[in-house]
C-alpha cells in the first residue's frame, strides 16, 4: 500500500506502541503520527512520517500553528493537512491504542450498492445492528438506551446505490464507549462479522476518530474541535459533519471491526467529565446543525454555518470560530 493515495493519521504521547508499529508494518510509508508537548522527543519508528512539534510548526502558516491547542486531541489536524498536502485521496483516523487486524485495509467503496437504513429515524444505536450485546457507542444519548425505537430495523434495511463520505468502522475488545458503559457494565465486546450499513438522511449515529476513513471530498470535516473537551471533540465533529454530508449527497457508513482495542490507562471519572456535553447537548447539536446547512454553497461554507449557529447557541466559544477559519485557510494553501 506504499504507492496508495491512504494516508494513515494517528496522535500520540507514548514511544511506538503495538498499534502503530502493525500500521507501519501493513501500511509503509502510508503512516503519519503527530506529536503533542508529551510525545518522547527521539520518538522514531522506520517507514512512518514522524511530525514533531518543531516540524508542526513549519507545516501550516502562523494563524494556525497559533491557535491550534497544544495537550488536545486536536493535534491530529496536522496530520490531515500533511496527508492533504501529499496528495492524500483518503484520509484514515487511527488511534495508537488499535491494533489493526490482518485484513485491516477492507473499507468498503465509498460508491455502489449498500445496504440502508431507512431515513428520518433519528437516533440510533448502530452498534446492535453488529450485536446482540447490550452496547451503546460514546455519544449515543442515554436517554434513548432503553428504546426499542433505536434499535437497527433489520426488516426495513434495503440495498441502494449511496456515495458515502466517510466509513465509520469498529473496534473490537474494548470498542468506543463511553464512561458510563465502562464503569457500570464495562463487559468486552467481540462484533458480527455482519455487512456494513449506511444510515439515509435523518438517520443518526455517533462517529468518532478510532477507525475512520474519509474520502477526499469531504476533507473539510476532517475538522476537530480545539475548544471542546478531547471526549468531545471526535463526536462533535461526527455530528456537525452527518447534517451537511445528506446535504451534498453523502452519507455516513458503518462497517465491522477491523482492528482490536488495547486500550491505554484511562482514568474513568476523568473521561465521564469530559463527556458530559455528550450526554447533555448531542441531540440538540443535531437539531441545530440540520436547521442551520443548507447545501446552497460548498461543504466549506456550510461547516462554517454550522459552528457559527453553534457558537450562538453556546454550544462552543469565539475561540472555536478563529480556528475553524485559520483551518478552512489552511486548505486554501
Amino acid at each position: 500500500m506504499a504507492d496508495s493515495k491512504i494516508k494513515i493519521v494517528i496522535t500520540s504521547v507514548n514511544a511506538p506502541t503495538a498499534a502503530v508499529r502493525e500500521f507501519a508494518r501493513l501500511a509503509p510509508s502510508d503512516v503519519v503520527v503527530v506529536a503533542d508537548r508529551k510525545t518522547p522527543k527521539d520518538w522514531s519508528l522506520e517507514g512512518v512520517t514522524f511530525l514533531s512539534v518543531e516540524e508542526q510548526k513549519w507545516l501550516t502558516g502562523h494563524r494556525f500553528a497559533d491557535l491550534l491547542p497544544f495537550d488536545h486531541y486536536c493535534r491530529k489536524m496536522m496530520g490531515y493537512l500533511h496527508g492533504i498536502r501529499s496528495g492524500a485521496e483518503v484520509i484514515v483516523d487511527s488511534d495508537d491504542d488499535n491494533i489493526p487486524k490482518p485484513d485491516w485495509n477492507a473499507f468498503p467503496s465509498f460508491n455502489g450498492e449498500q445496504l440502508c437504513t431507512p431515513p428520518e429515524l433519528g437516533f440510533i444505536n448502530v452498534y446492535r445492528w453488529f450485536t446482540d450485546q447490550y452496547i451503546w457507542p460514546r455519544g449515543f444519548p442515554i436517554k434513548l438506551l432503553q428504546l426499542e425505537t433505536t434499535y437497527v430495523p433489520v426488516n426495513q434495511l434495503a440495498k441502494s446505490y449511496v456515495e458515502v463520505g466517510v466509513w465509520q468502522g469498529l473496534a473490537d475488545k474494548d470498542p468506543d464507549v463511553d464512561a458510563i458503559y465502562r464503569m457500570v457494565i464495562s463487559a468486552p465486546c467481540v462484533f458480527e462479522d455482519k455487512p456494513p450499513i449506511v444510515l439515509n438522511i435523518g438517520t443518526i449515529a455517533p462517529s468518532n476518530s478510532q477507525n475512520t476513513s474519509f474520502r477526499k471530498e469531504v476533507f473539510p470535516l476532517l475538522y476537530l474541535p480545539g475548544f471542546v473537551s478531547w471526549r468531545f471533540t471526535d463526536i462533535l465533529r461526527g455530528f456537525v459533519a452527518q447534517p451537511i454530508l445528506w446535504a451534498h449527497g453523502f452519507r455516513l457508513g458503518f462497517t465491522g471491526a477491523s482492528v482490536v482495542q488495547e486500550r491505554n490507562y484511562h482514568n474513568l471519572l476523568d473521561d465521564f467529565e469530559s463527556e458530559i456535553p455528550l450526554y447533555l447537548q448531542g441531540e440538540r447539536i443535531i437539531d441545530i446543525v440540520g436547521g442551520t446547512v443548507r447545501g446552497k454553497g460548498s461543504i466549506e461554507d456550510d461547516l462554517f454555518e454550522a459552528y457559527r449557529a453553534l457558537y450562538d447557541n453556546s454550544i462552543v466559544v469565539k475561540q472555536e470560530l478563529e480556528l475553524l477559519e485559520a483551518w478552512l485557510g489552511e486548505l486554501l494553501r
